[in-house]
């Protein structure tokens, strides 16, 4: 799976995932009748909503993502892709916190209302990254593949060959001097 459709599938992933414990905190706050828990509630996401912005408002990579394309092994070939299996392989923790904030939240409904919180700020953290992983392959004519680790492992890349843009040098920008036209 491209690292790209990885980073963007991960933040609709925690975009819907907060979506869901929220309507199960709106659901199980108005079963138990606790009428404090859905102001409360509100104020953490709108709290959430603002970290989320202010932790992923630069346009370019986070230095751990900066160092996890670093470390990518470079192959000629594509890797197997299995966009489900990777998927599962490396979200499994987002799947085992909604389901698991969910299962306790008509016994507890202040649990997911704290998961979705935290689920509000990973989506909006990583809205960009995507992009920036975007720009970074479009410059250095690379495509960056998920490898297939166990999920207790680190996530690691495999740098492809891609294709190079030309956006520099069709723009005037690629550092030569035009050359001086005779005069007719």
């Amino acid at each position: 799976m491209r690292f790209t459709d990885f980073l963007r599938t991960t933040v609709l992933l925690s975009a819907a995932a907060a979506s869901a414990l929220a309507a199960v905190t709106l659901a199980a706050a108005v079963e138990s009748g606790d009428d404090l828990v859905v102001p409360v509630a509100a104020g953490w996401w709108v709290v959430a909503a603002l970290i989320g912005i202010w932790l992923g408002r630069r346009p370019s990579t986070s230095a751990q993502i900066g160092s996890l394309l670093a470390s990518a092994r470079m192959q000629t070939s594509l890797p197997e892709t299995n966009p489900g299996r990777t998927l599962l392989n490396r979200l499994w923790p987002l799947l085992v916190s909604t389901v698991g904030a969910g299962a306790v939240a008509f016994l507890f409904p202040q649990v997911p209302a704290v998961a979705t919180g935290f689920a509000i700020i990973w989506a909006l953290a990583w809205r960009r990254q995507s992009s920036a992983v975007a720009a970074i392959e479009e410059r250095d004519g690379a495509r960056f593949y998920v490898a297939h680790t166990s999920p207790l492992h680190p996530i690691r890349l495999v740098r492809t060959p891609g294709f190079r843009s030309n956006l520099f040098e069709l723009n005037g920008a690629s550092g030569r001097t035009p050359r001086a036209r005779p005069r007719a």
